[in-house]
């Protein structure tokens, strides 16, 4: 058994696949099948339950899983430590990304970031803030975007920016043409939202109940262009940052919300008290260096 035994059987419970999870390493699901075969061989157990239906851990491989990433996590920090005393000043940073943010934001960023340390490349991971935090903190990502609060117990931050949310309705639908709308108008309406991996999602109902309704969902997905295809469609409204209504069509009509207004405040947030790799703390100091001037 060598570390990339465990680091491919971490992926295949993480993808709850082994096509996905072989996808992810780029290699070939005979391999990754062969692999997790070999690490069962060798430590006499079987790690996995399997179904048509769905991949799951056995009592012996939740065990196993857990003892491996504390071993990835050991393994990774040497690595880390390694490079560092040795002056290698290269590496990847591993960032989660919020699909709903505007999509020239990172780029921009980046971009700027790899004109200066060009050496320095990025593994980019789009997830919900919620996804994102319980990577960051299982040190499957370096950093992250989040909408705040966050876990102050176990993240170290810096807030980005904070922006309004739009309501977006189809132009022929009975509010289109006001310049403004109270929560509390749209207790009748049908919501298209992010599911619940998104904090915004959490942000929307709870906003809502304060205003004196439930939100009547009918769908939700984790793509803005695909929710505000559906409202286009006249399936229902949807609540979407400002910064992402600059890129809407006039297939739809963004509206200020008012009584009370919702809003959100990006954070970048990594681990508290956890080694950081020198790619992952110039990247941290740039970003922050940036959002202060």
């Amino acid at each position: 058994m060598d570390i990339k035994h465990l680091h491919y059987f971490i992926e295949v419970v993480r993808f709850k696949s082994f096509t996905q999870a072989a996808e992810h390493l780029f290699i070939t699901q005979p391999t990754i099948s062969k692999m997790i075969k070999n690490l069962e061989e060798e430590l006499g157990v079987q790690l996995f339950k399997r179904s048509r239906k769905k991949l799951t851990l056995t009592d012996a491989g939740q065990v196993i899983y857990e003892q491996a990433l504390s071993i990835n996590k050991a393994f990774r920090s040497l690595e880390m430590e390694l490079d560092d005393l040795l002056s290698l000043k290269k590496g990847v940073v591993r960032i989660g990304v919020p699909p709903i943010i505007d999509s020239s934001f990172i780029p921009k960023l980046l971009g700027d970031f790899h004109e200066k340390f060009n050496d320095i490349n990025f593994h980019l991971e789009e997830e919900g803030s919620k996804k994102i935090e319980e990577e960051v903190s299982q040190d499957l990502l370096d950093a992250g975007l989040v909408v705040l609060p966050t876990n102050e117990g176990l993240f170290d931050y810096f807030p980005l920016e904070e922006e309004d949310f739009k309501l977006i309705v189809h132009p022929g639908h009975h509010l289109a043409d006001k310049e403004q709308v109270n929560l509390e108008e749209l207790k009748n309406e049908s919501f298209i939202l992010f599911n619940k991996d998104f904090a915004l999602h959490d942000r929307i109902l709870s906003s809502c109940i304060s205003a004196g309704f439930t939100p009547r969902i009918i769908s939700e997905t984790s793509q803005w262009d695909f929710i505000a295809e559906m409202v286009a469609c006249k399936l229902g409204v949807t609540l979407l940052p400002a910064s992402i209504c600059n890129h809407l069509t006039t297939k739809v009509k963004a509206i200020k919300v008012v009584n009370p207004s919702i809003s959100w405040k990006l954070a970048i947030i990594w681990r508290k008290d956890h080694y950081l790799s020198y790619a992952a703390r110039e990247w941290l100091s740039f970003t922050k260096e940036q959002f202060s001037n």
